[in-house]
This record gives C-alpha cells, structure tokens and sequence, in this order.
C-alpha cells in the first residue's frame, strides 16, 4: 500500500478550494471539510487495517507525517465548527471578546498539554533517533505516564504519537485563524485581492523553500519598506498559497546552522533565472 503525503495534500487543497468557490458561510465550510477528511481518514484507515505497511521506513512515514496532516486538518475543521455555531453575535465588543477568550483558552491548552511535554521537543527538534518507538503500531510505554487519552484511542491505526502531532498542527491552524477573526482589519484576505483570482494558486516547493523566501524578503525590506512583521508576511503567504508554516522561526534557525549553503532555496532561484535567461541568448 502507497500512501503519498503530496498526494494527500492536493486532494484536500482541491476540496478547500471547492467548497471556498461555493461562497459559503464559515461554519457550513467547515462542517463540509469534517465531513471530506473524515471520510479520508477512514478511507485509509481501511486500507492499512487491509494491507498494513511494507517496511517500518513507510510505517513510521505514515504515522508521523501523512496521518497527522489529515487529523489535523480534521481537529481544525471540526473545532471551527463548533466555534462559529456558538458564536453569540457577529460583530461588536461581544464578538471581539468571544474570539479573544477562544483564544486564550486555545494558548492554554497549548501550555497545558503540548509545548511542556518531553514529545514536544522531540517533534520540534527534528529529531528522528525515536522514531521507531514513537511511530510504531505497538510501542507503547504505559510506564512513561501517558494521559488518560491513550485509552481513548485506536490501537490498531494509532501510535498514540501521531495524535499529538495532529493536535500540534490544528493548534497552528486555530492560532492562525482566531488572529484574523480578532483582528479583521489585519487579516491578510484583505490585503490580497479577489480571492478568486488566487484558486490556482499553490506552494509545489518545500515548507522550508518558501520560509527561506519569506524571510529574505523581510530582511531586504522589499514589502512596504519592511515595516511589516514577519508573522503577519508569513501568514500573507500561507493564505496566498493556502499552505500552513510549522513554526518559522524555529525553522529559520535552524537554517542558519544547516550544513552547505544557508540559502540553499535562494541559491537554486538565482541559478534558474541565469539558465532562463540563458535560453533567450
């Protein structure tokens, strides 16, 4: 069984811009995508109960980045969801204080339940030497004193781990969204264009590419002689591409300490235009 994360990606890219196409309403949008990755996600989760996994390499691909995208996007989804359906009024103080305590109630569970846990670390340090614990059907240590949570799940389609990535990039999804709803006249969708023009429009290159972009850009001071920050240029893009950055600033970091050229992205540009160039020579 192939399971391709591009592939993956694509198919809900299709869907977001699909039902985005539709002009729905926020809630209607959202409870429809719940709808599309849950079904994904059983989809797949019938195929590897089926076939299982060719070699742990695909095994522990599967659990760390394939699934955890499309749980995530369906933690997201479904939580946008319950948020706009609760929701009191549509503007106003009440509006702006209901999305405000949504969201520190969101950065509270953030430091509850992810950023002081050892996997946390693990996960954001790119590390891999425990993978094969971490990411493997069966390995679980109920010694390491895991939350209730473990109890909860499905064993036979979750490592347990997998999970917490999920919840990982559905909390970087919420953060994202409860800015724009408590900040709208900050909201990139109203610096960009007509959203229709933009449909088409995707990030083909690697997260890292196009943060390596993203922050060349802002040290160069290109857009609005740089008196925009680098979270709100960052989040122009992702809503531009319709991609998610994981944690940029740890990303840039490690940039700067990578071995080879630290502008390896920046590198290959200046490389293709020169051939391009070349072309009509």
């Amino acid at each position: 069984m192939e399971i391709v994360l591009s592939k993956i990606l694509s198919e809900i890219r299709h869907q977001e811009d699909k039902l985005s196409s539709q002009m729905m309403q926020t809630a209607d949008e959202a409870y429809q995508m719940t709808l599309f990755l849950k079904e994904m996600l059983c989809t797949i989760k019938t195929n590897v109960l089926q076939d299982g996994f060719k070699d742990e390499h695909r095994e522990i691909d599967f659990f760390k980045n394939i699934k955890p995208q499309i749980l995530g996007k369906l933690i997201y989804y479904n939580k946008v969801f319950r948020i706009e359906t609760t929701c009191p009024v549509s503007n106003g103080k009440i509006h702006q204080s209901y999305y405000e305590n949504q969201l520190k109630a969101l950065k509270s569970e953030y430091k509850e339940s992810i950023c002081n846990e050892d996997f946390y670390r693990y996960y954001r340090a790119d590390r891999t030497d425990r993978d094969h614990i971490y990411f493997r059907l069966g390995q679980i240590n109920y010694h390491d004193g895991l939350k209730s949570g473990v109890f909860e799940i499905d064993l036979s389609f979750s490592t347990y781990f997998d999970n917490k990535i999920a919840h990982i990039i559905a909390n970087e999804l919420l953060y994202t969204y409860m800015l724009t709803k408590i900040n709208p006249e900050k909201n990139p969708d109203t610096i960009l264009m007509n959203g229709d023009t933009h449909k088409d429009i995707s990030w083909t290159n690697s997260q890292n590419a196009l943060i390596e972009l993203i922050y060349a850009l802002y040290a160069s001071k290109s857009i609005a002689y740089g008196k925009i920050g680098i979270r709100k240029l960052a989040l122009i893009f992702q809503i531009l591409f319709r991609t998610p950055l994981n944690d940029i600033h740890h990303s840039f970091h490690r940039m700067k300490t990578r071995a080879g050229s630290r502008t390896a992205f920046l590198d290959q540009l200046k490389i293709s235009l020169e051939e391009y160039m070349d072309k009509d020579l």
